[in-house]
């Protein structure tokens, strides 16, 4: 059964930084596609962050050119480092992943808290 198991959240000020990690295991195939949504309360679960194996990634608008992610194909781990950080972007953090796109697999979330 594949798990995937996130840390690194937790309370910043705004303009701080944050690194997300999350990492898979238990599955008998490459997880091509790693990468993170983000749900505040009373929003929609949105697209943070995905990398794909080969290293292509795609963000969410609203994150582009603050947050970056990375991955180790190795450790099958997946991160997020987050920059110049909002009040907007605090949320519950989920690492998804998948043999090819993200989905098929979730963590159970870690929570970001930026205080202005």
């Amino acid at each position: 059964q594949v798990q995937l198991v996130e840390s690194g959240g937790g309370l910043v000020q705004a303009g701080g930084s944050l690194r997300l990690s999350c990492a898979a295991s238990g599955s008998r195939f490459m997880l091509n596609a790693m990468g993170w949504y983000r749900q505040a309360p009373g929003k929609q679960r949105e697209l943070v962050a995905v990398i794909i194996s080969g290293g292509k990634t795609n963000y969410g608008d609203s994150v582009k050119g603050r947050f970056t992610i990375s991955r180790d194909n190795a450790e099958n781990t997946v991160y997020l480092q987050m920059n110049s950080l909002k009040p907007e972007d605090a949320a519950a953090y989920y690492c998804t992943a998948g043999r090819v796109l993200p989905g098929d697999y979730w963590g159970q979330g870690t929570q970001v808290t930026v205080s202005s």
